[in-house]
């Protein structure tokens, strides 16, 4: 499938500014003693109030440019977070999906959770595609990722003429999309103004690959060792969730790199053995994550 396009890639915005104090505050200064040149040689002096009151404009000044950057960032999709990119979608027509409503009559009141800024991010990408009434690929993914908050990955091809597989992945456990997730997905998918006339959807479930992570992590002496011990997990737990989607590779390097954090000397990884890859219809799930430490002597 044809992937929209790579936020991450594109290059840093020119109208986001380069902050700096001191030169904000250089420029303050020359302009002053421009306009006076007298006042030279009094604010070289740390303790002349003119030059307490230059550094406090310098830091307003400073504030000021920053909040610019930031109202320049909340109208663009590959920064904005949060309500700002609600209202960028808005104008896509695509809203946030609710994917639990919590209970506000528990105590005490457990809130409603959301779909993340990325996954609302990538859906407003998709939404163009989802216009199409030919059938591409990534409508039929915009389709099925809008379908339910449930859903927190999709892919679509055809096998055969007119034949249609939307694979599903679910964001509960492992991601094994239930019945009931399927079936909302294959009326949304299925929806006459969604599908041409010709094609033939058909929601199906992630097969999930399972694995797990066994390693012994060899830290450097210290008093942080569980520390240590504790950002590996961190970073290892974080790499399988990045992974836990459909046609993903969970690669040796990455496992590596998860785990090698500040104050490891080595990783000696026990599973997996070798980068697991998986197809369209798949997903990577990973099972357990178990590291030993021990601490390398002198």
């Amino acid at each position: 499938m044809n992937s929209p396009i790579d936020l991450s890639r594109l290059p840093a915005p020119a109208v986001i500014e380069p902050l700096d104090f001191e030169t904000i505050l250089a420029e303050l200064t020359t302009d002053l003693i421009s306009r006076d040149p007298e006042l030279a040689d009094t604010l070289t002096l740390e303790s002349e109030p003119l030059t307490k009151l230059l550094e406090v404009a310098a830091y307003r000044e400073l504030l000021l440019r920053q909040r610019i950057n930031e109202a320049a960032k909340a109208v663009m999709l590959a920064y904005a977070q949060d309500e700002d990119l609600e209202h960028l979608a808005a104008l896509f027509d695509v809203e946030r999906l609710e994917i639990d409503p919590g209970d506000p009559d528990a105590t005490p009141p457990v809130a409603p959770t959301f779909e993340r800024n990325d996954a609302l991010r990538r859906r407003v990408l998709l939404s163009l595609d989802g216009l199409s009434t030919a059938g591409p690929e990534r409508a039929y993914v915009y389709h099925a990722l809008s379908a339910s908050g449930d859903v927190k990955d999709a892919d679509a091809f055809s096998e055969a003429p007119g034949e249609v597989t939307v694979v599903v992945l679910s964001q509960v456990d492992n991601g094994e999309a239930p019945a009931e997730l399927l079936s909302t997905v294959s009326a949304a998918v299925n929806a006459e103004d969604t599908r041409p006339l010709t094609d033939h959807p058909t929601a199906v479930s992630a097969e999930i690959v399972g694995y797990a992570i066994r390693a012994i992590l060899h830290i450097l002496p210290g008093p942080e060792a569980a520390v240590v011990r504790d950002n590996a997990l961190a970073a290892a737990e974080s790499y399988t969730q990045e992974q836990h989607r459909i046609g993903a590779q969970v690669t040796l390097s990455g496992v590596y790199a998860a785990l090698h954090q500040p104050g490891v000397q080595r990783v000696e990884l026990l599973s997996p053995t070798a980068t697991l890859t998986t197809t369209r219809k798949q997903a990577p799930y990973c099972d357990a994550i178990e590291l030993e430490s021990e601490v390398v002597n002198g």
